[in-house]
């Protein structure tokens, strides 16, 4: 005899003084609880409703918003979740969205609709905290108490341990090739619920949206929705056991993976085995491009470069990323007051500043301050253009100086590094205004 008690199958979706119903209907006490089960639990839904709500986010391709969702589950729940315990439900198309890289081209989001995301999330909530305690350790993505600093960490602890090079894998298009027969044979090792398993296959299946043009799916897991980092973690574990039953090295951030080994030899030698294992095995490709074999300090692993010592410092690609938002905010023609520029340099710059704060290696940051502080001065010194002579003897600039900055032939940029500039507007000037130094 079943002994579990009768529970109420009513969603109340209570977010910030939101509150509302779905009134559906009592459990059978004889129905087994299975996978699916636990995913329309109540107390799941409401937890996945909420991450939803959170989360805020764009439209999928039907236009619903994330405000509206609440309405549209206590009208449709009751029969959008007979379909879920039937094995019916088939998800909606996903929109694509294009986001610019910072290197060049652009990155495809396809994103699902506001349901399919709260759908996916109550899957991911009942399978990650199964799945993830069986995946290596030398995996940081997209994993509950995991970060990129653990990460970052950790590929010091490799160099440091005498791996002083590094085989610097880049997956070509990851998120768009993921083999959808052998991920799902991973997941059918893992899910003994048929339903389950079908969801998860029509998700991989849902097409791509856009405007009018509805693009059918092969192959990939569209990033954006909640349900695709955990996936690409299942498929990338093959990767990591390999790794281990050799005896490597390494560390892995979603499909960024990093093989420290002792030598350029060993590196190339590894490079060419795993790319192959790759190929066969998981149905990836390597980009050649953005792979190699060298030295911590050359390539760049989350946007860190280990350097001598095992310091860990800012790599090249992510100062120069830096520079380019910062000539964006401090461009001539924006027109705005320096108290509003320095405010929106102000927030980028905490942002960056708390991802980078475990950088070791100081000297490239105060170069970076250094740099900041020049361009602000010749953004200031354009903007006075002929009062310049007038502005340096304001600021307590000797009248000699300030005659013959104003009146030289340099341009702009060569004077902002001027002894007078730099009296007249000294670092504290711009810290006073709020602006964090990235050294400090």
């Amino acid at each position: 005899m079943n002994s579990r008690p009768n529970r109420q199958l009513w969603l109340p979706l209570q977010v910030k003084g939101e509150l509302g119903v779905c009134d559906l209907s009592a459990e059978n006490p004889t129905e087994e609880w299975g996978l699916m089960e636990r995913i329309v639990a109540p107390e799941n839904l409401r937890a996945a409703y909420g991450r939803v709500r959170s989360n805020k986010g764009t439209p999928g391709n039907d236009g619903m918003t994330v405000e509206s969702l609440a309405a549209h589950l206590r009208a449709e729940w009751p029969a959008i979740r007979g379909r879920l315990l039937a094995g019916t439900y088939r998800p909606a198309a996903v929109r694509r969205h294009e986001l610019p890289k910072p290197g060049g081209g652009v990155r495809v989001l396809g994103i699902p609709t506001v349901l399919d995301r709260m759908i996916q999330q109550a899957v991911l909530q009942v399978l990650q905290p199964e799945w993830d305690p069986t995946f290596s350790e030398g995996s940081f993505g997209f994993r509950p108490g995991r970060s990129a600093h653990q990460a970052v960490a950790r590929a010091r602890e490799h160099y440091l341990a005498g791996s002083h090079w590094v085989v610097d894998l880049d997956l070509e298009k990851f998120f768009d090739r993921v083999n959808h027969d052998k991920l799902m044979a991973l997941v059918e090792a893992r899910v003994p619920d048929w339903r389950v398993r079908r969801l998860i296959r029509r998700y991989l299946a849902a097409g791509m949206a856009c405007g009018d043009v509805y693009v059918p799916r092969s192959e990939g897991t569209p990033q954006g929705g909640p349900l695709s980092p955990l996936l690409a973690n299942l498929l990338l574990d093959e990767l990591d056991r390999e790794l281990e039953a050799r005896g490597h090295r390494f560390v892995r951030y979603a499909d960024d993976c990093n093989i420290y080994v002792g030598s350029r030899r060993a590196g190339v030698r590894v490079m060419s085995s795993i790319s192959g294992f790759l190929t066969d095995r998981l149905k990836l490709k390597v980009n050649e491009a953005k792979s190699a074999v060298g030295k911590p300090y050359e390539r760049a692993f989350l946007g860190f470069s280990i350097v001598r010592g095992g310091k860990t410092a800012v790599s090249a690609k992510a100062r120069d990323r830096l520079k380019a938002k910062i000539r964006e905010l401090t461009g001539r023609n924006r027109g705005c007051s320096l108290s509003r520029m320095i405010g929106e340099l102000a927030t980028y710059l905490r942002g960056w500043k708390a991802y980078f704060r475990i950088a070791t290696a100081r000297s490239n940051l105060r170069e970076l301050s250094a740099w900041m502080m020049r361009k602000l001065r010749c953004y200031l010194w354009k903007q006075w253009g002929g009062r310049g002579y007038r502005e340096l003897r304001k600021r307590g600039v000797s009248r000699d100086l300030a005659w013959n900055t104003s009146k030289s032939a340099h341009g702009p940029w060569r004077i902002s590094m001027s002894p007078a500039l730099s009296i007249a507007l000294p670092t504290r000037y711009f810290v006073e205004l709020g602006l964090p130094l990235l050294h400090t």
